[in-house]
């Protein structure tokens, strides 16, 4: 039971106590025994951008070699497009990019946005997004409607001016945020914002929220995307036989009712091994390469042929004036060329993805006894509520602890995504003070991921260095509640 009347209370005081609350985790890291020369230099994800994961020694060897031959881009391209069609069959295509967002970018502009050219005047168009997390990346090319959600990620989305996220908006293209029905959006943290809890998404309700509302924006729609993840604290726990998240089979049968295309924001996610592309029928999935995957930084876009001809064609890859059959660059897109070094490594790994899967999943096995072992440790009171959880899509564990919060009463504190990017995420910047890099760790849901320091050349999972990780995470939350007054 808190000691706090009101959970905006609770989170005051944590901010006040922001120096204590480091004071404390600092020593209690001393305990953990994480050597000096270790910290800093490992932590509980190999899946994120501002700091990749070392690659793997297969990865390196491959894209050494290739860098000393003498090899035409299109002929790389060329593999990763045979590749993807070894494991999905021919109707289906590749095109890789710089990053992720490039890839979000080129196929929003290409399948969503009104054409520029013509006579008369360009009309406007809108793209249906279920709310849900992560919402500046799927949700942030189009301005947000209804208006009451114009400034839902403020410091990363429609406030961060011209040259921050506000940038990327396509021109006349609206998002429609669709609320999911079971999902709660309560205000927590200590900057206070809504946060999207999703383990009690409703996929048949939210079917026909979203059918409701394609309906009424129907002259203006041009497509959905959502999430590619698979996990309950993103929304997706309710599958299908096959193991497909219904929510997205749901949303992929809308969009084809409506002929616009389903694109499929699967960033930390696996190629091949996680979102089922031909079960959920989507149009096409973008991938951060260097994230759950592991190859160098880059991205990749995989979908149905006839939806990846405008994507190729606006990136250079799909011939050229000339008839032939492949080309590189020159086109609207260019500028997202992700360069030969990743595109060796891009190759390797998707060789190892079709191949030996088993090469990224069983260290994902290995991670998720650590974690359920690590956080039974955890006092009793803290446990009831947790959700434990893993995903060989984003070869990540999830710990989600939304239903803590439960009865009326005060549960594990619930920071949102405005307190990561101002620094008051205590689960984040917490980890920081303990000698670990930080995962994601927002909206009531953690995701950890091997790869940064805690696997080998090989991949193989490092037993004492994923404890050390974990073990600071359990002994963070515990010290953090201790000052929330649970």
């Amino acid at each position: 039971m808190s000691k706090f009347k009101y959970k905006y209370q609770m989170y005051k005081h944590l901010q006040a106590n922001i120096p204590n609350i480091y004071a404390d985790l600092r020593k209690a890291a001393e305990g953990i025994g994480i050597p000096a020369e270790k910290k800093g230099a490992l932590g509980l994800t190999g899946a994120i951008s501002g700091c990749p994961a070392p690659l793997r020694k297969d990865i390196m060897e491959a894209s050494e070699k290739g860098a000393l031959q003498v090899i035409p881009l299109a002929t790389l391209v060329e593999q990763i497009r045979e590749l993807v069609k070894d494991v999905y069959g021919d109707g289906y295509d590749a095109a890789p990019v710089s990053t992720c967002e490039a890839g979000l970018w080129l196929a929003f502009d290409s399948l969503f946005s009104p054409p520029a050219m013509g006579r008369g005047d360009n009309y406007r168009a809108r793209y249906i997004a279920p709310y849900e997390k992560h919402m500046h990346h799927q949700a942030g090319y189009g301005r947000p409607f209804p208006a009451k959600y114009k400034d839902f990620i403020a410091d990363r989305g429609s406030t961060a001016g011209e040259l921050g996220f506000y940038g990327k908006r396509q021109n006349n293209l609206d998002t429609v945020i669709v609320p999911l029905p079971g999902a709660r959006y309560d205000v927590h943290g200590i900057k206070s914002h809504p946060v999207p809890l999703l383990t009690g998404v409703d996929p048949d309700a939210a079917c026909a929220e979203l059918k409701k509302v394609a309906e009424r924006h129907a002259p203006l729609l041009t497509g959905f995307t959502s999430l590619g993840y698979d996990s309950p604290g993103y929304g997706y726990s309710v599958k299908d036989s096959d193991g497909v998240p219904k929510l997205q089979k749901n949303i992929a049968k809308i969009a084809q009712q409506y002929n616009v295309p389903y694109v499929v924001d699967n960033a930390w996610g696996l190629p091949f091994v996680g979102f089922d592309l031909p079960g959920s029928g989507a149009d096409a999935v973008v991938y951060s390469m260097d994230k759950a995957t592991g190859a160098a930084t880059s991205g990749l876009v995989i979908g149905k042929e006839e939806v990846m001809v405008p994507l190729r064609r606006a990136m250079g890859l799909h011939g050229d004036r000339w008839g032939t059959g492949a080309s590189y660059g020159k086109a609207a897109y260019v500028c997202f060329d992700p360069g030969k070094e990743a595109l060796l490594t891009q190759i390797q790994a998707l060789k190892v993805l079709r191949d030996q899967p088993e090469i990224l999943t069983g260290p994902v096995d290995d991670l998720h006894e650590i974690v359920k072992d690590e956080f039974s440790k955890l006092p009793k009171s803290l446990q009831e509520g947790l959700l434990i959880s893993k995903s060989y899509n984003s070869t990540a564990v999830e710990v989600n602890y939304e239903g803590t919060w439960k009865d009326g009463r005060m549960g594990i504190p619930i920071f949102s995504i405005e307190d990561m990017y101002s620094g008051t995420n205590l689960f984040q910047s917490g980890l920081a003070q303990m000698g670990v890099i930080p995962t994601v760790a927002y909206d009531g849901n953690i995701y950890m991921s091997t790869g940064l320091a805690t696997t080998d050349e090989k991949g193989t999972l490092l037993e004492k260095e994923s404890r050390w990780c974990v073990r600071s995470l359990v002994k963070l939350i515990e010290i953090v509640c201790e000052y929330a007054g649970l």
